[in-house]
Order: structure tokens, then sequence, then C-alpha cells
């Protein structure tokens, strides 16, 4: 079981009402995007800041490392009278598994909003804050998929003109739906970094606010209504499990439900390939971290936000991280158990509770976010079948046969009998030590662990060379998770 984390707060900034970067740490905004002390979003401008070298950097002034800003429960409850009827209030029902978790499991389905992910909130938000003169000259943003879709949509509904940068690994899917909403796609750059570069030089050409996807203050705001819901909807719930990418998710729940219910924990979860706030947190600061592919892309941010760290860190109660595995077979089981199809992000919580890393919460109440639902199809099936294949449901081996006439067809008539799915199969001569035997390399899927052991147990007596391909995790019941997967076993 993960340890929890021992948590220091910054001392880096006083709690600020939001959004107004201010000299004096004490500007607030109306919610006519004017602060108290008459500065308005559209007199913030991206400033260029000349470092050692000659260098020039971009520096967002609403996410300036050097003042960075936490959001207040009054920043929360702003943006929920403004949003009120522009987004979906979506459902927070018991999970129909609960009983098999051993807890009262809710699931908070925020993939269910118009454009699949819960980014809508703080992007209307940020949207509805701006000036009038702000409203006509647009925004413009960097995002791989979901932020752009949700900035995109909501510009298009409340006529504000939207600009995107997406980078070339941004999924078509993603890119087409942000024309669809008739935003300015342009998609540059071989990562997240060289988009946003290009997008916060733009904003600088074309006079255009830049809207950090995770990281403005008005953006964490428009986040933290789910955990206003969520107290609605759960009352007093012992544990709220949130994915964690930049921050800017569960900053803005945190301060909500903090608020409201200060003995409910808030458990942050990350994939091992890509966790950026666990290193912030060693660090003790924002901190570059390498990131690895990842079936939770939605997660994937490099360095978290400094707005978001300064805000979650004296509100975050643990933070676990989880391998790649078990998102994939939360994506599976929600899919079978629950009929929600979520992305890998979305299904990083619920991961969580599977690896065993929650064991403490069982009996009690527990709320699992599931973020987002916009996944690729051909990544969605390769996920399902990753989640069967850690379940031991999907199990690949190859195996020696004679090659007279019916000795596949033996071995056919033998996964029958056993009761095993093929679904696929092949056959190889060429590479062989002999003559008179061949090799038959197959894919099957079985019921659980105990039926692929008895499929083992049945290949053995018959064949003298088998072979088991690996799987990366022994997941059975929810238990053993670290165990060597038996088929491997000798």
């Amino acid at each position: 079981m993960s340890k929890p984390v021992k948590i220091e707060t910054p001392t880096v900034v006083e709690t600020l009402s939001i959004p107004v970067p201010s000299t004096n740490g004490n500007s607030k905004v109306n919610t006519n995007g004017s602060s108290s002390n008459g500065l308005k979003v559209s007199d913030i401008k991206l400033r260029p800041r000349h470092v050692s070298g000659g260098t020039e950097e971009i520096v967002d002034p609403f996410c300036d490392p050097k003042n960075p800003q936490r959001i207040s429960f009054h920043d929360v409850t702003s943006a929920a009278f403004l949003i009120k009827g522009g987004v979906e209030r979506t459902p927070c029902p018991k999970s129909t598994s609960s009983e098999s978790y051993g807890m009262d499991l809710y699931l908070k389905k925020d993939f269910l909003q118009y454009t699949g992910s819960f980014k809508e909130r703080g992007a209307r938000y940020a949207l509805l804050s701006l000036s009038e003169e702000q409203k006509r000259k647009g925004v413009i943003s960097a995002s791989l998929g979901n932020h752009a879709q949700a900035l995109s949509y909501h510009g298009w509904k409340l006529n504000i003109p939207v600009t995107v940068v997406m980078p070339t690994a941004a999924p078509i899917m993603k890119i087409q739906k942000c024309r669809n909403y008739k935003a300015r796609v342009i998609v540059d750059g071989n990562d997240m970094g060289e988009a946003k570069s290009l997008a916060m030089r733009m904003s600088i050409d074309e006079n255009l606010l830049y809207v950090n996807g995770y990281d403005h203050p008005h953006i964490m705001a428009g986040q933290g209504t789910i955990g206003l819901e969520i107290l609605e909807q759960v009352p007093e719930p012992d544990a709220v499990v949130v994915p964690v990418g930049g921050g800017g998710l569960i900053a803005g729940i945190a301060t909500a439900v903090k608020a409201l219910s200060p003995k409910t924990k808030i458990i942050g979860v990350e994939s091992e390939k890509c966790a950026s706030f666990s290193r912030a947190m060693e660090n003790k600061g924002p901190i570059d971290t390498s990131i690895k592919n990842t079936l939770a892309d939605g997660l994937a941010v490099p360095k978290v936000g400094y707005n978001a760290y300064c805000t979650a860190m004296p509100l975050i109660d643990r933070m676990v991280v989880v391998k790649e595995e078990y998102i994939a077979v939360a994506i599976l089981r929600l899919v079978e158990e629950e009929k929600c199809v979520v992305e890998g992000a979305g299904g990083a919580g619920l991961a969580a509770i599977l690896a065993g890393h929650l064991d403490d919460l069982k009996g009690k109440k527990v709320v699992v976010l599931l973020c987002g639902g916009n996944i690729d199809t051909t990544v969605f099936g390769r996920c399902l079948e990753r989640g069967l294949a850690a379940l031991g449901r999907l199990v690949k081996f190859n195996v020696e046969v004679s090659d007279r006439p019916g000795g596949i067809n033996d071995l056919c008539a033998l996964l029958v009998r056993i009761g095993v799915s093929i679904k696929d199969i092949m056959h190889e001569r060429a590479w062989l030590r002999d003559i008179y035997t061949v090799e038959v390399k197959v894919v099957c899927e079985t019921l659980d662990w105990s039926h692929s052991l008895q499929l083992k147990n049945e290949l053995k007596k018959f064949y003298a060379k088998v072979e088991f391909s690996d799987v990366p995790l022994a997941l059975m019941d929810n238990s053993n998770a670290d165990t060597q997967n038996p088929l491997i076993a000798t």
C-alpha cells in the first residue's frame, strides 16, 4: 500500500481572490472581470522577460512562477453562479460494484459533459469573466485536446473568438471537433511545449489573452464546482479521489471540499509514466518531469502549475502513483460493470482502488471522479485488450505440435473442450529445429485466472513444449497485485 506523503504548506503566497494578478496580493475580482483596484482582465498582457544570456522568456501573468496565487472558496462559488445552466450538473450514482470493492463507492461522471470532459467548467468561467473588449478580441490556448475542445465549444456558444494551437501529436478526432466548434485551429509543434510557446507568442502579436488549461485561476475555480456538486450529491464523503495532471482540477476540488467538509480526505492519483505532481512534492515546488507514453495522456503534463501547486498542497491528504496496467483494467471494469466509456485519465481514480493503494478506505464512503471520456477508438480497443491480459483473461502462448495431418485440429479441439475462445492462431515451420513439428501461436480469451491455469495444465499434459507470454500484472479479485503471473511460474 502506498504510504501517505507528508504535506508541507508553501510559504510563498497568501490566499487571494482571483483572477487578476496584483503586486500587493489584495486584488479582488468582480464577475464583470474587473478588480477592486480598477484593473481589468483586458489590461493584463503577456510580457517578455529577459533572463541570463539574453534569452527572451514569455511569462503569463496569470501563472507567474514568481507570484503564484491561490484560489479561495469564494472564487469557486462565484464560478458556480456564473456557469450555472451553461454546463451539465453530472450525476454521481453509487457504483454497482461497491460491494466487490468493499466500500460505498460513488462515481462522479463528469465525462458526460457535452465535449466529454470536466474542462468545460473552467473554460466557460474563464470566457464569461473576460471584459467586453477582450471578448471581442478573443482568447488563445495550447492543448492536446480536452481543454481545446471545451474552450472552442463555449467560445462558439458565447460568440467569443477562440484560437487553439495543438501539437502534431494531438488526435485527429479532437482537432476536427475544435474546427467543428468554429475555432481557429493551428496544428504545430512536436509537443505541448512547442505548441504553448507558439500560442504565447501569438497572444502578444495578436493581442489575445492566453488561457492556461490547468493553471489559470479562473480555470481552477471553474473545476472546483465539481467539488460543490459532489458534496450536494454525496454528503460528508470520507474521501474524494481525483486524477492529477497539471494540478488545476484537484486544486479546485480540494478548495471547495475542504471548505465545506474538512474531514473529507482529498486523494490525488497519477500514472507512473507522468508523476509530475509527486515529483513537485518531493522537490517542494514544480519541477520539469520526464513524461513517457501513457494511457492517461490527459494527465501527461511535464510540469504542474505554480498556482495549482500552491493551492492544492495544503489541502491534499495523499498522492498515489499507479501502474499503467491498473489503468487499463479500470477502463475495462468501467465498461463491463458500469457501462461507462472513459479515457485513461478518467480511469485513474478507480485504478488506485484496484491497485490496493486505498485499502484503508474499505467500509467507507468514497467518491471517485471520472473526469473524461475522450478516448481514441483504436486506443480504446488496445486498452480493453491490455486490461483483459492483465486480468489473465486474454492469454497468449506458443506450442509445438505434430506436423502430421490433424495436428493443429487436435490442438483446437482441446481448446474447445476447455472452453476458451480462440482470438488468433497462426503457425510457423521454417525456423523450428526439425521438419516434423510446427509451432502454433495462439491468442485466446478465458474466463479468469483459474480458467487460464486450467488451460496451462491441460496443454502441459499433451504437449512437451508450451510457452506462455508474460503478462504485466496478476490481478485477481482486487488482491495479490504484486504476485507473479501464475502462467509464467515454473
